[in-house]
């Protein structure tokens, strides 16, 4: 799988699967877009990222994209777009009739949802840091969601709502406590 480092094949593929389809853009454009969809600002921000991470030998971990098993696209896109507030990021099918890969997101998280079998096991248990718990609550009570009705639970030294998707997979969102 490609990263961030890879930034200027994926622009050159970029435009040869435009090219492909007639339509055609400069390497700066394709620069920009690779740069947006790593959620980056602009190439030059990219190119400075990757020209730091080479610099030395040390380990730096970055984000963890978690994969969750879904069995029905039209469940997981009412459950994590409408229910949760995700947006769809991408979409990838092997072809027509394939399995379903994409990505979805909201505010800095991401998930990745797979139809395909060897990718992830349903009943996963997650957990999320986030600020706003209490916000984020309201904000699924309100949507009157009729397969769930998510708690705030107070737990010590966090606040905790989880849900769990049409999958059996577990969502925990946790606020810690200040102090």
């Amino acid at each position: 799988m490609r990263d961030y480092r890879d930034a200027k094949a994926m622009a050159k593929a970029l435009r040869e699967a435009l090219a492909a389809r007639e339509l055609t853009i400069t390497h700066s454009q394709a620069l920009e877009i690779v740069a947006h969809q790593f959620g980056l600002a602009n190439w030059n921000v990219l190119s400075t990222k990757i020209e730091t991470s080479t610099e030395g030998d040390a380990v730096a971990f970055e984000r963890a994209v978690p994969i969750v098993r879904i069995f029905d696209v039209s469940k997981a896109h009412e459950f994590y777009l409408g229910f949760l507030g995700f947006s769809v990021d991408w979409e990838h099918r092997y072809g027509d009739g394939f399995p379903l890969y994409t990505q979805v997101s909201r505010d800095g998280l991401k998930l990745h949802l797979s139809e395909h079998a060897g990718d992830a096991t349903p009943g996963v248990n997650m957990v999320v840091y986030m600020k706003g718990v209490r916000s984020f609550h309201r904000e699924l009570t309100e949507k009157n969601y009729r397969y769930m009705k998510p708690g705030l639970r107070d737990e010590g030294t966090r606040l905790e709502v989880e849900v769990i998707d049409p999958f059996n997979n577990r969502i925990r969102f946790m606020e810690l406590k200040e102090g």
